[in-house]
């Protein structure tokens, strides 16, 4: 009786919508101080887990996700990409992954790191594609994993389009539906010597569930996982969408029930 009670409340729905709303948007903090020195494990012991944020966003969006991973006893770095006001990721695809590239060749000379784990949030994952496929990041990188990302472009950066974005960053261009750089990345397949992993919601409003499904023409070695009710933002601060990562950082799954895709290994949220 209860839970029909809380089915045919009206404030139940009108909760939900903020609450996926807010999911979607994140935190303030999220958008402020990315040029401040963050702890640097690269000298660490432990397998090491590269984490680039998404369009407009700064590293404070990766916070939680890197006390996790450093619990669970992964060195983790990223890295200040500059951008708009030095502050947020606007710059282009191939300018984040160049620098990116550059950063990690001198920490391999530096403390002689073997290979990295790379989780790419948002456009941070397109910026991961690019690296592996074009820049020659497949050398040092085991697995791609990527949160929420429109491997087919997003059709919502035409909002940021519409209040004049265009002028300040030239990674909007790249992130339309059929951008040069998305019809480039997606006509050759993913090396199969990295695995590439989508993890995406269908309460995605920035990234719609559909834009980052991956087919298997990109690859022999990519997987799709499904989750619900968790907007874009979400996905970055979710316990068990982090348990989803650990997953496939740890055991690399290749069973039939989970991948690889084709088909979508679907996952329910908690929430």
């Amino acid at each position: 009786m209860t839970r029909w009670r809380t089915r045919l409340n009206p404030i139940t729905p009108l909760r939900e919508g903020v609450r996926l709303a807010l999911s979607n948007v994140g935190e303030p903090r999220y958008y402020f101080g990315d040029a401040r020195n963050l702890r640097d494990d690269a000298g660490l012991p432990g397998e090491t887990v590269l984490l680039i944020q998404g369009w407009f966003q700064t590293r404070r969006v990766m916070e939680t996700l890197e006390s996790r991973l450093r619990a669970d006893g992964y060195r983790v770095v990223s890295f200040h990409l500059g951008g708009f006001l030095n502050n947020f990721n606007s710059k282009g695809i191939h300018a984040s992954a160049r620098m990116i590239d550059a950063k990690i060749q001198r920490l391999r000379e530096r403390y002689g790191l073997d290979y990295v784990h790379v989780i790419g949030h948002s456009m941070g994952g397109l910026v991961a594609r690019y690296l592996i496929q074009r820049m020659g990041g497949e050398e040092y990188t085991r697995t791609v994993i990527t949160l929420g990302t429109p491997h087919h472009g997003t059709a919502t950066a035409g909002l940021a389009a519409s209040i004049g974005m265009l002028f300040v960053s030239r990674a909007l261009w790249q992130l339309f539906p059929m951008s040069p750089l998305i019809k480039a990345l997606n006509q050759e397949p993913f090396p199969p010597s990295v695995r590439l992993v989508s993890v995406y919601s269908t309460g995605d409003i920035v990234a719609p569930w559909r834009t980052s499904v991956l087919t298997p023409r990109d690859g022999a070695a990519v997987r799709n996982i499904k989750v619900r009710g968790l907007g874009h933002m979400g996905l970055v601060e979710d316990p068990w969408v982090y348990g989803l990562v650990l997953r496939e950082l740890q055991e690399r799954p290749h069973d039939s029930a989970s991948g690889p895709v084709a088909d979508v290994d679907e996952e329910s949220s908690k929430l």
